[in-house]
């Protein structure tokens, strides 16, 4: 019979589907325990601890039904855009399961991390495990990571978190110092996430059209890394149009 682990890290916790214990286990016939369907949920997250998941209090309460996404949705020019965030949302479990990512692009203001950080909070309230970093606070953290000697492997166990949550958003991708380290960071965590099919959700900004915006993240990022967000995400949305926070 497997040991019910005293010291496991949800040992505490209630159990969300209220089946077990809060154990992980579930004790049958003849003291033999199986594994509770909670279990594997709480060992992601687990794993996931560490990984930056908090949606900024700006964006907290978001919903389709309220502005500013209420009335892109009535906006000709960006309707379709709001109605695929929405298609990708109410269909999370088969976009996660498929690796199958959202790239907003356009110009600032016109509600790109709006919507990012909507989708990342529905994934939230629906128990999956999301990454939310701004582009520049993903790279100081990696860059903390050489500096944590108290573990030889900070980088490597920030990297696997990091790689491995259901769903990961990075923000104003593109806003970053262009330096070879930078763009090699980068390519490591998009082609991680792009190797084992594990979706992104991805904002930049781009002036002109999706053609110019897309070679401008070339520019800055790599062709290499853009032709993978290209594979996991499609063809970016866009976002073009006046700065909404003028208005």
């Amino acid at each position: 019979m497997p040991a019910i682990a005293r010291s496991e890290p949800f040992r505490e916790q209630a159990c969300p589907l209220a089946v077990c214990d809060g154990s992980g286990w579930i004790l049958g016939p003849e003291d033999v325990a199986r594994p509770c369907e909670c279990r594997g949920e709480r060992l992601n997250k687990g794993r996931s601890r560490g990984v930056a998941s908090a949606i900024p209090a700006r964006y907290r309460g978001g919903s389709f039904d309220r502005p500013p996404i209420s009335d892109m949705a009535r906006d000709m020019t960006t309707r379709h855009v709001v109605q695929a965030a929405r298609d990708y949302v109410e269909n999370l479990d088969a976009n996660l399961a498929a690796g199958r990512g959202m790239w907003f692009m356009g110009g600032t203001g016109t509600g790109k991390t709006t919507l990012g950080m909507l989708i990342a909070s529905e994934a939230l309230k629906q128990g999956k495990t999301v990454g939310v970093y701004f582009t520049p606070k993903l790279l100081t953290r990696i860059r903390q990571t050489y500096q944590e000697a108290e573990n030889e492997n900070a980088y490597g166990q920030f990297f696997d978190r990091v790689t491995s949550v259901d769903l990961l958003y990075i923000d104003d991708l593109g806003s970053e110092r262009h330096t070879d380290w930078v763009v090699e960071q980068l390519y490591a965590v998009v082609n991680e996430r792009y190797e084992n099919q594990r979706p992104m959700l991805v904002t930049s900004n781009a002036e002109g059209d999706v053609d110019q915006g897309q070679q401008q993240l070339e520019d800055q990022i790599g062709r290499r890394t853009v032709s993978r967000l290209i594979e996991i995400c499609e063809t970016p949305l866009p976002l073009f149009g006046s700065d909404h926070r003028y208005h």
